[in-house]
């Protein structure tokens, strides 16, 4: 997924109440068609970092549907290149500055100033991307929410419902139904929270103020772009307050590069209603990523006694693993050929896993390793696959910010880190915990907890 991303709006009221029993009928977001077609445009070949969902304003019908999208995005978007504007810089002037890049970069006189026309910076927008929780979700908590039981059953009914089309993307792209279905999933929960908020106002109130500045601004040239090609209007071009849209949220960047127009209309349409051109998109997204058919994303594994915890997040062949003892979970198989990584997300008393490469292309649409665990189990659990064998340790937690940098400060007081003290727990300071826990007689597998602080408080 790291850094903030944002988004989400929400339906009708009775969809609220239809998702919180359990089903959801197709969404009734108004997004048409565009009514004219502008300049087509070749798609900007930059990377793309595709965006998840987090709701615009919550009334208390709409409760139930938020609790089936995690709460937070783990979602990481890349680091600006240069300086941010300062906050105090009038739209005025930011605007003219940018007009001239965006004309330079090829975009159309006719199409900015039309999508400028009466721009308004918003105030509400900049609130929600400064202020952010200071502690994260155990992985716990995100899979209970991201793979609940309504969740499975959704997903299994628009499996049914979409059958054909989703036959046609499986032979054409080489990935998984389930797989396609489970970002749905997880980026808007089946369409239903697609976000309405106007994305060029959005963009440009982040591009104006943000300290992700560059990001944002080259976002709002992505979105320049759509209106440029036609694929959708300005009233149309709607999304999250950070910019990400659709179905399964792309956001503009990963729209121009990855984006498919499936039925051959003329538009790659991931606003309307119809989640066709959205799922055909995702598919092509992990194909271009190096999707392999057939591949798991993961398998839950034991773990003999004597295993070197170090060998934790290292990649090694099936044929190596198993001669180490590493065995598959009752209910589970693993692969004859292949390499996978040893992983322990929630440290040695949780879950182990070996994780494919079909894992490694599940993060290059979020880089975050709870979000890829989440996708393959909940593809796994549409299949009729059961929970996880291995239980979470539930009653730890992760740490706030300021109880990493007291972390990192015990590391550093024992001689085992000489990095700075920021509160970010990077490789260096994974390597000084494993070091600090194989010093003091515990597994060394990195896993950075209230556990382990309490430990080191001692």
């Amino acid at each position: 997924m790291h850094l903030r991303t944002g988004t989400f709006g929400f339906v009708a009221a009775s969809l609220m109440a239809m998702e919180a029993a359990g089903s959801i009928d197709q969404s009734r977001f108004p997004a048409p068609r565009p009514t004219s077609r502008l300049e087509q445009r070749a798609p900007d070949p930059s990377p793309a970092t595709v965006q998840a969902p987090t709701p615009d304003r919550t009334s208390p019908s709409q409760a139930a549907l938020l609790a089936e999208a995690p709460a937070r995005s783990l979602i990481p978007a890349a680091r600006p290149a240069g300086l941010a504007q300062p906050r105090n810089a009038s739209l005025a002037q930011w605007l003219r500055g940018f007009r001239n890049r965006a004309l330079a970069q090829g975009i159309q006189v006719r199409v900015f100033d039309r999508a400028f026309a009466g721009i308004e910076l918003d105030q509400d927008i900049l609130n929600r991307e400064s202020n952010q929780p200071e502690f994260s979700r155990p992985i716990w908590a995100y899979l209970d929410s991201a793979v609940s039981e309504s969740r499975i059953r959704n997903g299994q009914a628009m499996l049914r419902q979409h059958r054909r089309v989703l036959d046609e993307i499986e032979a054409r792209y080489g990935v998984e139904r389930e797989i396609v279905v489970a970002v749905w999933g997880m980026e808007s929960a089946y369409g239903s929270l697609r976000g309405r908020t106007r994305i060029i106002p959005a963009l440009t109130t982040l591009a104006i103020s943000s300290r992700r500045a560059d990001f944002y601004e080259d976002q709002l040239i992505g979105a320049l772009r759509i209106l440029q090609a036609g694929d959708v209007d300005e009233r149309h071009l709607v999304g999250s307050w950070a910019g990400a849209m659709g179905h399964t949220q792309f956001i503009p960047t990963s729209y121009l590069s990855y984006a498919v127009d499936f039925r051959g209309d003329g538009h790659r349409d991931i606003w309307s209603d119809d989640p066709t051109d959205s799922l055909a998109s995702t598919a092509a997204y992990l194909q271009r990523h190096g999707w392999t058919r057939g591949q798991p994303w993961g398998v839950e594994v034991q773990i003999p006694s004597g295993l070197n915890p170090r060998l934790a997040n290292t990649r090694r062949s099936v044929c190596e693993w198993t001669a180490l003892g590493v065995r598959a979970q009752r209910g589970a198989s693993l692969p004859r050929t292949g390499e996978a990584t040893l992983m322990f997300p929630a440290g040695s008393r949780g879950p182990a896993f070996l994780a494919f490469q079909n894992f490694r292309v599940i993060k290059r649409y979020n880089n975050a390793d709870a979000y890829a665990i989440a996708i393959g189990h909940l593809a796994d659990r549409f299949r009729g696959g059961g929970d996880f064998v291995g239980a979470w340790p539930r009653d730890d937690r992760p740490l706030s910010r300021s109880e990493r940098e007291e972390l990192q400060r015990h590391l550093q007081r024992s001689g085992h880190y000489a990095g700075t003290i920021d509160g970010r727990v990077g490789s260096g300071t994974l390597e000084a915990v494993r070091d600090w826990q194989s010093a003091n007689g515990l597994p060394p597998d990195g896993y950075v907890s209230m556990a382990l602080l309490s430990r080191m408080r001692r």
